[in-house]
């Protein structure tokens, strides 16, 4: 390995120079001129007028305070088969104690000294081959861009390879998982699609929502109060077909970041968690087409350079074929009067990207994610569609000012909506709500040195909102209806952070955000602080602690424990406060043998101005909404979240445990003001995920899951009545309890899969054969109640009686093999 040499040194010395123009010239030039001119031409003190001695002397005192020469170097790590930026990579100047990682847009700057030897820096991100390159590090700026290889695509006499989890350890960040679509690609599914937040489900301190769904509940926050992103725009619905899939397509993702407390001061808006989604930037190096074929959808991505090194697209599309089968199924049984047409239904999802380098410092990317789901069921008197999506488009600039100063200006436009309609013999009827985002905001990464990193900005949000339009007419114009509320509002943030490494074992992260919200004539603002610090007790073991404030400024109204697409999106109001929640979190994390990864933690969540629905309350056609409407709060905590995690090794996978305590309380419309678990409150959550490399070719993966029943509201009884004698009970008014006093029996699953790869010349393939609820375990799904009849005689007539209520349990999905073929050439 040979270092850069007189090329970079060069490249250092005429950056110094312009920072020489600029007054950033160093004190040991200073004092290297001054001294050459004190005794090169500039007269002994004997000769010297006192004028000129005075200025001597001021400048050589001014000189003693100056900074040591220092070499800064900064750049962008990427991928060097695709050219993809690589976020979260490592660099370290080995020997010197010295180090930092690239930003979410692969920027990092790291500070030298200058005049030394060589110095080797070492480039590290989790499954690539660790780089190491020499530099005479001379005074001034220095660009240094890197690009790594993958593990495995490169031979060499000393592999040398990063471990992650080290870099964990020392971190100030807590309550922090990252997901790879590799990992997520060979973990077992159902129907065998990959879903990103399902695996984010089998992580500590996350509740799912019901058999199969995407719901996420984190630490004890209903699901509105996650922040999700796509590439930095808001999604509102992430879920396909109510909530069995999610929107997010495997094959267009480069990287999920969640967090779940100790938010970084750039994030703001929900209470519980951010969900960081950042698409592929598609290869600059090579066109690249990736799909598969599964047993319910297809997916094909194609990506490649516009202009080699320069710019490159992504275009990436999943649909559902369902609907094509049963159209041919409804088709050939046109002629039978006595067939019932199986309605139509399917889902599908475009993700498309370019980006361009406009220069050394600047960069343009423009993204875009499309998705609709569609149900409709025609026949000869009933016409009835209902369709539901989300559209987000994003622009960003980034700009690199100069090897510490680093700004990324975004612009981005989210629109949910859904739509109901129907008409049926002359009447129709529609019902519809939305809600649109369009958001302007700046950041800006400034590396003062090799202990401060400091980031700013703010951003401004205009949000619409539809609320139940609900319209209902008939074709001769003599009924025509219409309700529904509409409201704009603003949205504001200002942040600073700053990261800083006090000492050597001890690590902050401190800062604030400003967030204000105006629906005129409602204005709401707040201060939410951020802290988060890092002790090493040793090089493999470290203690932490973090608290954040959040508020959130929208609300989702949903009037059940599943994910559907006609929940509520409602905006603060005067009546209707912004959320607020704090949340303190301690933990510990201990590297074992640098192959095992044991983390704790224990928190707690304060939660105000939560909003829930009155009992009974009507949704739909309904212009006072806010009166449905009723105000509390709420408490959570965990002393114990548990995480061991492995990495690297033929055997990898993690185990979590999490025992929570989730309440909610002080509503004056509900339970009387006492508290009363959410549906989402299970207080043990057990998950164990292990992917085994049996061979080259062939990983073994499993997954298996236990949790305490979530809690519901039944019907403690009925009232029965009878129209006349004779005629039958009827048992239809429901006489309920206390609200969630009844918890659902324990939900166990445990998932199989098997994947097979396999290389050709032009292509790489595998074949996914999962397995999922291998043991046939029937879960519960809902509830109902059935009343229970005996015949007697009433009358001369027999009758049926309402005798008791019998519980019975739905459950939906038995063991469901399925077989998944991906392909990349």
């Amino acid at each position: 390995m040979q270092p850069l040499g007189r090329h970079l040194t060069s490249m250092g010395q005429a950056s110094m120079s312009n920072k020489m123009l600029s007054g950033g010239i160093s004190g040991h030039i200073y004092r290297t001129l001054f001294a050459s001119a004190l005794f090169n031409g500039i007269p002994q003190p004997q000769f010297m007028s006192m004028k000129n001695l005075f200025s001597l002397f001021f400048l050589l005192f001014a000189a003693s305070f100056l900074p040591a020469q220092n070499c800064t170097v900064s750049g962008r790590l990427t991928d060097a088969e695709n050219g993809e930026t690589l976020l979260g990579a490592t660099v370290e100047a080995v020997g010197l104690q010295k180090g930092n990682i690239s930003n979410e847009y692969g920027f990092y700057s790291i500070t030298l000294p200058a005049g030394a030897d060589s110095v080797t820096l070492r480039f590290s991100y989790l499954g690539y081959e660790t780089a190491l390159q020499q530099i005479l590090p001379a005074a001034g700026a220095l660009t240094l861009d890197v690009a790594l290889r993958a593990q495995g695509s490169v031979l060499t006499e000393v592999v040398i390879k990063s471990n992650p989890l080290e870099d964990k350890v020392k971190s100030t960040e807590m309550s922090v998982m990252t997901l790879s679509t590799r990992d997520a690609k060979a973990l077992p599914a159902l129907f065998g699609e990959v879903d990103l937040l399902k695996i984010l489900q089998l992580k500590p301190g996350i509740a799912s929502g019901s058999e199969g769904t995407t719901g996420i509940f984190v630490r004890g926050g209903a699901a509105d109060q996650n922040l999700i992103v796509l590439d930095e725009a808001v999604v509102y619905n992430p879920n396909h077909l109510f909530g069995f899939f999610s929107t997010f397509n495997s094959d267009a993702v480069k990287d999920l970041k969640m967090y779940k407390g100790g938010f970084p001061a750039q994030y703001g808006g929900r209470l519980s968690s951010v969900i960081d989604v950042r698409m592929k930037e598609g290869n600059n190096q090579a066109f690249d087409a990736t799909g598969g074929l599964g047993l319910i959808s297809s997916r094909l991505t194609l990506e490649g350079p516009i202009q080699r090194n320069r710019s490159s697209f992504i275009l990436s599309g999943r649909r559902t074929y369902a609907d094509l089968i049963t159209r041919a199924i409804n088709k050939g049984n046109a002629d039978n009067p006595d067939y019932t047409p199986i309605p139509d239904y399917y889902f599908y999802d475009l993700n498309t990207k370019v980006n361009f380098t406009l220069s050394q410092k600047d960069r343009l990317y423009l993204s875009g994610y499309f998705g609709r789901d569609v149900f409709t069921f025609e026949d000869a008197n009933f016409n009835f569609l209902f369709d539901w999506g989300n559209a987000t488009g994003t622009a960003r600039w980034n700009h690199t000012f100069g090897p510490k100063l680093f700004s990324n200006t975004t612009f981005t436009y989210s629109d949910y909506r859904y739509r109901i309609r129907n008409i049926l013999q002359g009447f129709s009827f529609s019902l519809g709500s939305n809600v649109r985002d369009a958001n302007l905001k700046v950041d800006f990464y400034y590396q003062l040195n090799n202990q401060h990193t400091i980031r700013f900005g703010g951003n401004a949000t205009h949000h619409g909102f539809e609320v139940a339009r609900l319209k209902f007419a008939s074709d001769d114009g003599q009924i025509n209806f219409e309700s529904g509320e509409g409201f704009d509002g603003m949205e504001y943030g200002l942040y600073y952070a700053d990261e800083w490494a006090a000492t050597d074992r001890l690590k902050l992260n401190y800062g604030a955000r400003v967030s204000a919200w105006q629906n005129s004539p409602a204005f709401y603002w707040n201060v939410e602080p951020r802290l988060a610090a890092n002790f090493a007790l040793s090089d493999n073991w470290s203690v932490k602690g973090s608290y954040s404030r959040m508020n959130q400024y929208v609300h989702l109204l949903a009037s059940s424990g599943l994910s559907l697409p006609t929940d509520i999106w409602y905006p603060s109001t005067e009546g209707i406060r912004p959320e607020i929640s704090d949340q303190i979190a301690v933990g510990t994390s201990y590297l074992f043998k640098d192959k095992w990864l044991v983390t704790w933690e224990a928190w707690y969540k304060w939660l105000q101005h939560q909003v829930d629905f009155i009992d009974g309350a009507e949704l739909f056609g309904n212009d006072a909404l806010e009166g449905e409407l009723t105000i509390g709060s709420g408490y959570a905590y965990s002393p114990l979240e548990l995480e061991i995690e492995k990495k690297t090794g033929r055997l990898t996978g993690w185990v979590g445990y999490t025992l929570a305590w989730v309440k909610r309380g002080r509503f004056e419309d509900i339970n009387g003001g006492a508290y009363f678990p959410p549906r989402f409150d299970t207080r043990h959550n057990l998950t164990v995920v292990a992917l085994y490399e049996l061979a080259r070719k062939w990983q073994l993966t499993a997954s298996w899951v236990y949790t305490s029943g979530y809690v519901s509201w039944l019907p403690l009884g009925r009232f029965t009545f009878q129209d006349v004698p004779g005629a039958p009970f009827q048992a239809v008014v429901p006489v309920y309890g206390e609200r969630n006093s009844f918890r659902y029996p324990p939900y166990m699953r445990l998932d199989l899969g098997i994947v097979y790869r396999w290389k050709t010349r032009r292509s790489e393939q595998d074949l996914t054969i999962s397995i999922y609820n291998a043991t046939d375990r029937r879960n519960p799904y809902f509830i109902f109640l059935d009343p229970q009849l005996e015949e007697v005689g009433q009358n001369g007539q027999t009758i049926e009686i309402p005798t008791a209520i019998k519980a019975k349990q739905v459950s939906l999905f038995p063991i469901l093999p399925s077989v998944t073929w991906n392909f990349k050439f």
